[in-house]
């Protein structure tokens, strides 16, 4: 074998293995082309589950608000009733038996709110609390044992276990 046919195969050799590896960088490319093209789509169905998701979860907190609602609604209708019954029997009763139903319907209504949790936030002869009371004035006091407490109320307050809903607006006492 010449020294120029070896030169010449080796040539050869070489295209092939050039072309070759042009075909498997091209394959390679087009498997990459596929794996983005995949994740892409991938990614597009995980954003749509996303979306749907949070768009169910509103519309599941906004049903579960409504049905609280509503059960709080059926648990003071009685006292609405009541409340009538005592306005139809203030046209033909003396204001004794009046002043006597409207207190049994107060009483009623206090005992539905602590049956849904709702509990009065103590007030009079209490240390004053700013987290509890809102304090609507002062009042000058001789004694300095009320000196920071309570010493009226004027407007009854209200509370959860978790949380104030109506702080109680009260006068406190002052030296």
């Amino acid at each position: 074998m010449d020294k120029e046919d070896f030169n010449e195969d080796d040539a050869k050799i070489a295209d092939q293995e050039d072309e070759n590896s042009e075909a498997e960088a091209v394959e390679a490319e087009d498997e990459r082309d596929k794996r983005i093209k995949s994740l892409e789509h991938d990614l597009a169905v995980q954003r749509a589950d996303f979306y749907n998701f949070r768009q169910r979860t509103i519309k599941e907190r906004q049903e579960t608000r409504k049905r609280s609602q509503e059960e709080v609604i059926i648990a003071i209708l009685p006292v609405l009733d009541n409340l009538d019954r005592a306005l139809e029997a203030a046209n033909s009763e003396d204001a004794k038996s009046i002043l006597k139903g409207v207190e049994m319907v107060q009483r009623q209504f206090v005992n539905t709110l602590e049956n849904l949790g709702v509990s009065i936030i103590k007030t009079e002869g209490e240390n004053f609390d700013p987290a509890l009371h809102d304090a609507s004035g002062t009042e000058k006091v001789d004694d300095p044992k009320l000196d920071g407490k309570i010493i009226t109320e004027r407007l009854k307050g209200y509370r959860t276990q978790e949380r104030v809903l109506r702080p109680a607006q009260v006068t406190v006492g002052k030296i």
